[in-house]
């Protein structure tokens, strides 16, 4: 099983500790199946390339990202609480990390032209600006993650595309598979 640091809602601190930048992947002792994907690389797992790049920008914020030091941190949770926006607080439950750096971009971009921008799979936990589009219209938002992923999309050759982040499932083109309550195996 393969799993992809860049959830927009995982707590990025409990990886810094554990992750050194010489790393690319990640294995836990007590999951040892289990292979950590990090932003920007292109594994090779029984004869397959997969790029990966986890990561996507909060669509649940209307409301804001609230400071729990802010002095008024407490009133305007507690209006937010009585209200329909949704908001998230500042590493409790939103990081900054959940886009990525220049540098993990570029990082990607160097990795794939190793492999002459050629993969098998790209497993991603966002999409392309323009399959964001294919899903929900103008519902979604481009950001810079979405269209960094757009050139990826543009200058990669690969066979399938998944990526899981507007839970759902479903093929929204012939190489392009948003899944999200499903294991499958790729070969």
């Amino acid at each position: 099983m393969i799993y992809i640091t860049g959830d927009c809602h995982q707590d990025f601190r409990r990886f810094s500790t554990r992750i050194f930048p010489e790393q690319k992947e990640m294995t836990k002792e007590d999951w040892p199946s289990v292979i950590h994907m990090m932003r920007g690389q292109v594994f090779e797992i029984d004869g397959r390339r997969i790029f990966t790049f986890g990561g996507a920008r909060s669509h649940d914020i209307d409301g804001g990202i609230l400071e729990p030091e802010d002095p008024y941190f407490q009133i305007k949770k507690k209006k937010l609480d009585r209200g329909e926006l949704p908001y998230r607080i500042n590493h409790v439950s939103w990081w900054q990390q959940e886009l990525p750096s220049q540098e993990e971009m570029e990082e990607g971009r160097r990795n794939l032209a190793a492999y002459g921008n050629t993969v098998d799979f790209i497993v991603t936990h966002c999409c392309a600006s323009s399959t964001q589009i294919l899903l929900g219209g103008a519902g979604y938002r481009p950001d810079i993650e979405t269209a960094y992923l757009e050139e990826i999309l543009r200058n990669t050759r690969f066979r399938k595309w998944f990526f899981g982040h507007y839970h759902g499932n479903r093929n929204v083109n012939a190489r392009e598979i948003l899944i999200y309550e499903q294991m499958i195996r790729i070969s």
